[in-house]
């Protein structure tokens, strides 16, 4: 018999008691009593780990059971979840025992220098041969340690789910005002058309996915708006400007896009052919006009002006409003109320 092992062992006896709760402070099913720790002795050995030394890793398999004899040991389970540190006859790693070649649910590392006691399985068999109902009750009392802890793991891990949850539907709500805020961002907020940068928003969507192919532009302007601004004030103006938009939303399919693009000057990005294009800007100018032989007073809209363009897929945005804007002051021009179409 090792020597250390001698020292440790009280030579046979009665049946040794159950530590329990309050022997163990608190922590009985951790704790051996002196005579256990004897017992166990006579089979295990001793060994000696310097402050900071490593017992075992997280993960790595093991089949033996540690029982601190002297100093102290830090177990790290990672993942946030609370260390526990043991001292002088706990005992810890019985799965090693219990589930051959069982992975360790967390790192053992010395706290100080300490000696322990290891206890492997086959020295575990050679106890249940000669010590049966000692060992049963203390095997009877590491699974209720084992399953007690894995309550424990599960209220905690439903806490933490808890915690996720709320955190998720957080983040979510959270999305979902910057993803309002950014439609706020991107729309006009008088018309409720898209502004500018929805329009830009818009071009580098195109941009990414197939492009404009078959794609055409129309700038619509009110004719003689500035007038009926002086005649009857911003307020009239504003619902002329309004009275447009909705026209133009009454247009566009799935993939077109409607713009104000500032004062009273709008767009119109549809996937059409150019008679269709020609068709489109036709319906709106004659509906406008259609709006204002109503003779309502203060005006409801006033005449508008297009200029067509199909777009060139291989120009850009400014390339485009370049050719529109000179189909549009030809309209103008004229007089308005018209559409102009450029090459």
């Amino acid at each position: 018999m090792n020597p250390e092992h001698a020292a440790l062992a009280l030579g046979p006896g009665p049946a040794l008691s159950i530590v329990d709760g309050a022997q163990g402070g608190g922590q009985g099913v951790a704790v051996l009593s002196e005579q256990e720790c004897a017992l166990f002795a006579r089979c295990g050995s001793v060994r000696s780990f310097p402050m900071g030394g490593e017992i075992f890793t997280r993960g790595v398999r093991g089949d033996s059971l540690f029982v601190v004899l002297e100093g102290e040991v830090d177990l790290d389970f990672g993942d946030d979840v609370q260390g526990k540190r043991l001292g002088p006859r706990e005992f810890f790693g019985e799965l090693g025992l219990l589930i051959d070649s069982h992975a360790r649910s967390a790192a053992a590392i010395a706290a100080s220098d300490c000696k322990l006691l290891e206890l492997k399985g086959r020295d575990l068999q050679t106890l249940i041969d000669h010590e049966p109902a000692t060992v049963s009750r203390f095997m009877h009392r590491a699974i209720v340690r084992v399953v007690s802890s894995e309550q424990d793991l599960i209220r905690r891990l439903r806490g933490r789910n808890a915690e996720l949850q709320s955190a998720l539907d957080d983040l979510r709500v959270t999305a979902h005002r910057l993803n309002q805020s950014e439609e706020l961002n991107r729309t006009d907020e008088l018309t409720s058309l898209a502004n500018r940068r929805g329009l830009n928003a818009f071009l580098e969507r195109m941009a990414n996915a197939d492009g404009l192919h078959g794609y055409g532009l129309m700038l619509i302007d009110c004719d003689r708006f500035k007038a009926v601004n002086d005649e009857y004030g911003h307020l009239i103006g504003d619902r002329v400007l309004q009275s447009v938009a909705n026209i133009l939303r009454s247009l566009p399919g799935e993939n077109d896009f409607a713009c104000r693009l500032g004062g009273d000057e709008f767009c119109l990005v549809m996937h059409a052919a150019p008679e269709e294009l020609l068709r489109y800007a036709n319906y709106i100018v004659s509906t406008a006009q259609s709006l204002r032989m109503t003779q309502h007073s203060p005006p409801l809209i006033t005449t508008l002006s297009v200029g067509a363009y199909l777009v060139d897929p291989t120009g850009d945005w400014d390339d485009w409003y370049v050719c529109a804007d000179a189909a549009l002051y030809r309209a103008k021009r004229v007089g308005g109320n018209r559409v102009e179409w450029q090459d």
